[in-house]
């Protein structure tokens, strides 16, 4: 499955609020979605002694399926091809690499 097809597709399932002119609300959703990968590492480091089982790597699977769902319907929202998201930050990151300031901090460097 490439990008766009999987935001053409995940796109279907779509039901919330003003889905088609709602910025806020999948932004909502990632940084929630986000927050559960976050947290669920951390407990893994907690209480695992950072071991990552199979049970836990499957939740963790679960939870990116739900972050990118919300990235395809912001990137929806603001009428941006996720293919071509994708695309830009390999490129953005190989021109990093190649000026040899990947490990740098700044969005635009």
């Amino acid at each position: 499955m490439d990008f766009h097809d999987y935001q053409q597709r995940s796109r279907e399932t779509a039901r919330y609020p003003e889905a088609g002119n709602n910025i806020l609300y999948p932004t909502l959703g990632l940084c929630g979605e986000a927050g559960e990968v976050a947290d669920k590492v951390k407990k893994v480091l907690r209480d695992r002694a950072g071991v990552f089982g199979p049970e836990v790597r499957e939740d963790l699977r679960l939870e990116l399926g739900d972050v990118l769902w919300y990235v395809a319907q912001l990137a929806t929202e603001l009428g941006l091809d996720l293919d071509d998201v994708a695309a830009a930050n390999l490129a953005k990151l190989a021109d990093r690499a190649n000026r040899n300031v990947i490990a740098g901090s700044g969005d635009r460097r």
